[in-house]
């Protein structure tokens, strides 16, 4: 049995994650729950699977976990460094990081150095200290398995190959809710319509990423942290039924694709039981439904996030860390109305020119430069992105 120490259990990969666990019980044991605010759906968490400990990153939300859960043998914590140190607990086996944006990033450090297998929901971890990372990862023997249906669509398609054998990696793209607009269209889209995603269920910041296709970018950069590719090598090809989650191409023209139904349940419970495949009744794909797969390139002119996501893969550096920063930042203002869609990228390669280049950065200057392009960022809102 796997004992799982799952940070950020009350968003959207959280509670899927919770919903296989209770479908497994003689596979999975949860041992650690967090959250950020979400104080009651964390505590009807804890009740439930009674994990060892839980954590509510909100110190000011401490006292309302720790009276709902007096009763109960649980242990009560909170604040964001409780949450890195948890990680390092003897009992625990595995750590799924499905929490959102940078703050991902000290846990699952923590928790690579303590050798622990790591279940990866948060892109951006590997987006800002990709090289970090994987370093890390490399040095203590840690196993990282990718959350992300793309990413865990590559993996799967990487089974037994070598690594030489592979040509190149194509990410599918469904292409958001404004595949095909022109900036004009692009430039009056509303809160409303970017949270409507076509074909997947997700949280808000995801989703406006999604939109964007920064959430494609952001898994151009995984993609080469994660499977030890040149950028040359990463293809994005929107295909808008997302069917075919990922695909790789080999050194004699084969391609290898991963296809089902747009369930991020599959990739969770493939990377939480890898690598052994479990049993599950959700729906299956029927190819009667779905009677034609089309596929078109992106367009980084429109969509400049994606075109600023391989501009900081090549350069490396600091450079993907502050386009992460910038973007929280700028995503966050689209959500409460202060600048306009097609504002986000406008401002995140401001920050990008704006930001002093670090071409071999440690922990410390990806903490230097995430702070400094956040105030960049909101200097440029304040100032109506110039």
């Amino acid at each position: 049995m796997k004992k799982i120490a799952l940070l950020g259990s009350t968003g959207s990969i959280g509670q899927q994650t919770l919903e296989i666990i209770e479908q497994n019980p003689d596979l999975f044991a949860v041992e650690v729950l967090t959250a950020n605010n979400n104080v009651d759906l964390l505590v009807e968490q804890a009740r439930k699977f009674l994990p060892n400990v839980v954590i509510i990153s909100n110190e000011n939300r401490y006292e309302s976990v720790r009276e709902a859960l007096a009763q109960l043998p649980i242990k009560v914590y909170a604040g964001c460094d409780a949450i890195s140190q948890v990680v390092e607990m003897g009992t625990i086996d595995t750590v799924v990081t499905a929490m959102v944006g940078y703050s991902g990033l000290l846990p699952t450090l923590r928790a690579v150095k303590a050798g622990k297998q790591i279940a990866l929901a948060n892109k951006e971890t590997l987006v800002v200290a990709g090289d970090l990372i994987t370093r890390l990862a490399i040095q203590n023997r840690v196993e990282i398995l990718p959350i992300d249906s793309e990413h865990s669509a590559i993996f799967q398609c990487l089974v037994g190959e070598a690594e030489e054998a592979v040509e190149k990696i194509i990410l599918t793209c469904s292409g958001g809710p404004f595949h095909g607009q022109s900036a004009e269209e692009l430039a009056k889209v509303t809160v409303k319509q970017a949270l409507k995603h076509p074909n997947w269920e997700m949280g808000a910041k995801i989703t406006i990423d999604s939109a964007t296709l920064m959430n494609k970018g952001f898994e151009v950069i995984e993609a080469k942290w994660l499977f030890g590719v040149k950028p040359e090598q990463i293809e994005v090809v929107v295909h808008k039924q997302s069917i075919i989650h990922s695909m790789v191409q080999f050194c004699d023209g084969s391609i290898k694709a991963q296809l089902g139904l747009p369930d991020m349940r599959i990739p969770i419970q493939f990377a939480l039981g890898y690598p052994i495949r479990i049993k599950n009744s959700l729906p299956r794909f029927n190819f009667g439904d779905c009677s034609t797969f089309t596929f078109s390139a992106p367009d980084t002119k429109n969509f400049r996030n994606l075109a600023l996501s391989y501009e900081a893969l090549y350069k490396g550096g600091n450079l993907a860390c502050v386009l992460n920063a910038s973007n929280e930042i700028t995503v966050k203002a689209f959500l409460n109305e202060k600048i306009s869609f097609t504002d986000i990228a406008k401002i995140n390669e401001l920050v990008m020119e704006r930001i002093p280049f670090v071409k071999h950065p440690e922990l410390g200057d990806y903490m230097e430069t995430d702070k400094t392009a956040r105030i960049y960022a909101e200097e440029m809102i304040l100032n109506g992105g110039k």
